[in-house]
């Protein structure tokens, strides 16, 4: 049996770092210096590899998740566990881990009716980390890692393989799991099924890729971006339908034998493209949101339609995955070949460079950026 590594003991005491945050909605990201305490009972400091530059980070700049400014952005990183806290033994010093947002508790309702994935009551650090002047930071999901170094709970590092790209393998940590998964966990895609995706970004990239190692044969692709439908092709699908010029439910009825696919994946988080997969399924076919939408947001369906479809209309949250149980299995995956995680790397870029990001982001110019630190 191989030895274990020494663990750290808990001691009060910080490290300065540098850092992304935001300060105030809609106000330009900066580069700053943060204060990030040693770990405490539970907790993990975790040297930053990667963090791959997410929708969510912009919605948190753009005040559409909360207002407990000044945020502390990044959350899809993968990095090397450098000190651990009393009682943390699900990961030793010098691990290399991808950080998860969902660190179940083990005890809630969810829990206890073996649906981890559920988990109604995720772990988050204790500490805060700051700014120089003692302000506390809000960390993106829990997490904040365009930073050096973050604070996290310790059940927020999954340890994986070290002979992989940190890059690739850290978009696990959000956009690329939750595709993945509203495919292989939400929509229980089985071998031979049919599949349609609704909205071609960087999540319903993944949900074809998912959708494609499930074992489907037929994977339709609808954008209104003829970029977004190349990428598609490159990724899984084996049909695409640009909604901008044709109805996106005949198109996919047309390359289903006019019956609808199996499964539905709505990537948009829109009440137009919510109808439009509702419609496109067959009957008793599955329906699976993974777009996110807005609060004001509306959806008016006749009941009887809801009805007369059956099958099943779910949310996807996370793409209901288990971060224990789902990253190393993906990892084994992108290294035997079988789940092209490179592909989502569309740039590698410096901390200075998020903003930036950003923009090409509301461009629709990448999959994804990925900070390396």
């Amino acid at each position: 049996m191989a030895a274990r590594r020494p663990r750290m003991k808990w001691s009060v005491m910080s490290q300065k770092v540098q850092a992304v945050i935001v300060r105030a909605k809609d106000a330009p990201v900066e580069t700053v210096t943060i204060i990030v305490p040693d770990p405490g009972p539970g907790e993990a400091v975790v040297d930053i590899l990667t963090c791959g530059v997410c929708h969510t980070d912009l919605h948190y700049k753009l005040g559409g998740i909360g207002n407990e400014y000044p945020y502390l952005l990044g959350h899809e990183a993968t990095g090397v566990v450098s000190k651990i806290g009393e009682g943390v033994d699900n990961v030793q010093v010098g691990d290399r881990v991808i950080l998860n947002w969902r660190a179940v508790c083990g005890q809630c309702r969810a829990c206890a009716k073996g649906q981890a994935q559920y988990c109604f009551n995720t772990a988050n650090a204790t500490q805060k980390m700051t700014l120089e002047d003692g302000t506390e930071l809000s960390p993106a999901l829990g997490i904040g890692a365009f930073a050096e170094k973050t604070l996290v709970a310790a059940g927020q590092c999954t340890k994986v393989d070290e002979d992989v790209d940190a890059a690739a393998v850290g978009l696990l940590g959000c956009g690329v799991m939750a595709g993945i998964g509203a495919a292989i966990n939400t929509g229980e895609v089985k071998r031979g099924e049919s599949v349609a995706v609704i909205g071609c970004g960087g999540v319903g990239i993944a949900a074809i890729a998912g959708a494609q190692l499930a074992g489907a044969t037929t994977i339709v692709a609808v954008d209104i971006d003829d970029d977004k439908l190349a990428m598609a092709k490159n990724m899984g699908a084996t049909h695409t339908v640009n909604s901008k010029n044709e109805d996106a439910v005949e198109g996919i009825k047309a390359v289903t034998g006019g019956f609808g696919a199996d499964v539905v994946i709505e990537a948009v988080g829109r009440p137009e493209t919510y109808k439009q997969a509702f419609y496109a399924r067959d009957l008793a076919g599955r329906v699976v949101l993974v777009g996110v939408p807005t609060p004001e947001m509306k959806l008016e369906l006749p009941l009887l339609d809801v009805f007369g479809h059956g099958g099943s209309l779910k949310s996807s949250w996370y793409g209901d995955c288990l971060p224990s149980r789902d990253f190393p299995m993906l990892v084994e995956q992108y290294k035997l070949g079988r789940l092209d995680l490179d592909a989502f790397v569309s740039e590698r870029i410096g901390i200075n460079d998020v903003e930036a990001a950003f923009t090409k982001m509301g461009e629709g110019k990448v999959l994804r950026s990925v900070v390396e630190l």
